[in-house]
């Protein structure tokens, strides 16, 4: 069991075993990410008191209850048995869990200062880059703070379940003491982030999924040279991304790459950049990836691709450049 001299009554109450260990939760922000997190707490076992929004003045005060933020709230709250409100003045909820945009989280906390006591609280955010000193403003006022960042891909319209997702977690003792058993009994695991290797972490998460969402709409691009529409090019692709991932995840990034370079076909890899021509943009994006493959992936050949991708040259593979343009005319 967690040392739990020294803190206060509801922290303390809040590391018991059984249900006294879960606290009250109230969610500041209905996005997704936050609607995604109250679904699993509240399967969880959690009781989700308040599902806070911004009013439409983005004031967080209670002058208006309207605006898209409040009708996202409203219906999370519905879903958790919880109550929609602009207001944190009224929530006897002992985790305060801010999922809000990076750029506001430090901004909300401090709207947010005053409204309760704060003493005997947990404030988490869940910032990949950011680490739980956006919260200083209510540490100072006696709660104890953390980041607990999901390694998952939160959209409109899909929600997936924390199960096996691994968490970041940095901060106060007692708040990543809290976060670590919060993660536990969504299904998903906890483990621990120096706040220096924050923003290294996010970079290799934005490769994981955003970035390869932009390959995989680079890629759509490259179909459409081949004359497949990118409608029909996502279709048909979804068998091959599978199968890569399932080797990446069975075999690693070696024993699961394939294809021309690490084949060391250069005269192919020259044909891919000479129809590549027409679209530049996806050119640089080949070029960078297969010097990237060079570098960290198994390949025959090397020096000869590495001539391939230095050179401006458009000719077609195997032609010196006289030879074809004495075919053109």
């Amino acid at each position: 069991m967690a040392d739990v001299r020294g803190l206060t009554p509801d922290v303390r109450s809040a590391m018991l075993p059984g249900m006294i260990a879960k606290p009250r939760v109230a969610i500041v922000g209905a996005g997704n990410f936050g609607s995604a997190l109250a679904l699993a707490l509240r399967r969880a076992g959690y009781a989700i008191e308040a599902v806070i929004a911004r009013a439409r003045d983005e004031s967080l005060s209670r002058a208006s209850l309207s605006g898209e933020s409040m009708k996202k709230a409203r219906k999370l709250a519905r879903q958790v048995g919880a109550r929609a409100s602009s207001d944190l003045s009224t929530a006897s909820a002992e985790l305060i869990w801010f999922c809000v945009p990076d750029s506001a989280i430090s901004g909300v906390a401090k709207l947010l200062a005053n409204k309760i006591e704060w003493k005997g609280r947990v404030a988490l955010h869940s910032s990949g880059a950011l680490t739980s000193d956006e919260l200083a403003v209510l540490r100072s006022l006696g709660a104890a703070v953390a980041s607990v960042h999901p390694l998952m891909t939160f959209v409109r319209g899909s929600r997936p379940s924390l199960a096996g997702v691994p968490f970041a977690v940095e901060g106060d003792a007692a708040a990543v003491r809290l976060a670590r058993r919060v993660v536990e009994n969504v299904g998903g695991h906890a483990y621990s982030i120096r706040q220096k290797d924050k923003a290294a972490y996010h970079a290799w998460g934005t490769f994981a999924s955003p970035l390869f969402t932009a390959l995989l709409a680079t890629t759509e691009q490259v179909a459409v040279l081949a004359g497949v529409s990118r409608k029909a090019a996502r279709r048909r692709m979804i068998p091959i991304l599978q199968q890569t991932l399932a080797n990446y995840a069975a075999l690693g990034a070696a024993g699961g790459f394939s294809g021309p370079i690490v084949r060391g076909d250069v005269d192919t890899v020259k044909r891919h950049l000479h129809v590549l021509r027409g679209a530049p943009v996806v050119r640089e994006v080949y070029v960078a990836l297969a010097g990237s493959a060079l570098r960290y992936l198994p390949a025959k050949s090397k020096a000869g691709l590495e001539r391939a991708l230095r050179s401006p040259s458009s000719g077609q593979p195997g032609r010196s450049p006289r030879r074809s343009r004495a075919t053109k005319g």
